[in-house]
């Protein structure tokens, strides 16, 4: 098993540490334009490999794509970071020219990879990957909702003073602050909802807090966030090559689905060794798909701006 992750700034080198950790793959490549940057992080993480018991190879590479050959999945995590007051709209005009040169030069020497997209702004990212690659919609996936949905249920932790990981909750929608929506009403605590346990306001200010998670953290670090990135990167190609079959929102081509077409956006999807396997239905209520529709409006609209790119 060999995977590839594009990008060794912080959400990379995260991402391809969690994954070496957790012995993924046989042969990791970690890839990045800048002179000597994937090199020296390959290094630093391979002087880890005795002191945290993994036997995974990293190796670093400026800029040749031709050491990712034989890739089974790639990470894309390329393009500058979200600065404070940048909103994921202004990113696209930057970073639409890098993904969309990954994207070739991957398939080049790896045409049969499943591609995980990371880079921002994340659901346009996805439908421009999945548009200039031609490849069938199970091979492209955007990992925004499951790092939405981890902070939904941090915030819900804090409120509840309950581990997280006694918490199911799930986000769907675009990966922006105005455009992903918490599904409060889904939202349990082994098996019970949390509204048994949070009177309404304390959950109205849980999901609002969810929505700018990622705002949150830009204006506290001056730059995106990386570990809780870094890490569900990892947790979707650990599904895909462990071939878990696990439930995760993720951001994958509607066609019909939820009511939606033509968009990249994110719903609950089985992922395994092929990929996305099956959207899942969650049967939202009329206020949710009216949420849901807006968010896909939105969506669309950064979209169109790849038309004038």
């Amino acid at each position: 098993m060999k995977i590839t992750v594009v990008g060794a700034g912080a959400v990379g080198a995260t991402c391809a540490d969690n994954i070496a950790r957790k012995e993924l793959c046989n042969e990791l490549v970690i890839l990045d334009i800048k002179e000597g940057v994937a090199e020296g992080k390959a290094m630093d993480l391979m002087q880890t490999a005795t002191l945290l018991g993994f036997d995974t190879r990293i190796t670093g590479s400026t800029n040749d794509y031709a050491k990712t050959a034989g890739t089974d999945v790639a990470v894309i995590t390329s393009g500058i970071p979200r600065k404070p007051g940048m909103t994921r709209e202004e990113l696209i005009g930057i970073n639409a020219g890098i993904v969309k040169s990954v994207t070739e030069n991957l398939l080049k020497y790896s045409p049969d990879a499943i591609i995980v997209v990371i880079s921002n702004p994340m659901d346009t990212m996805t439908y421009l990957a999945l548009k200039s690659s031609g490849l069938p919609k199970n091979r492209i996936i955007g990992m925004g909702g499951i790092l939405d949905s981890s902070r939904f249920k941090y915030y819900l932790s804090t409120a509840m003073g309950v581990p997280a990981t006694d918490l199911q909750a799930v986000v769907v929608g675009g990966h922006g602050d105005t455009t992903m929506i918490p599904l409060a009403r889904l939202a349990t605590y082994q098996g019970t909802p949390v509204s048994n346990y949070l009177d309404t306001e304390t959950l109205k200010k849980v999901v609002a807090d969810t929505m700018v998670g990622g705002a949150t953290l830009t204006g506290l670090l001056g730059t995106s966030a990386w570990y809780a990135p870094g890490a569900a990167g990892a947790a979707l190609v650990e599904s895909i090559v462990r071939d878990e079959k696990k439930l995760y929102t993720c951001c994958v081509s509607l066609e019909g689905e939820y009511g939606q077409n033509d968009i990249c956006i994110g719903v609950p999807v089985v992922i395994g060794r092929s990929g996305i396997e099956k959207i899942i239905d969650y049967k939202l209520n009329e206020e949710e798909q009216a949420a849901f529709n807006k968010s896909a409006d939105a969506v669309r609209s950064m979209n169109a701006a790849l038309e004038n790119l």
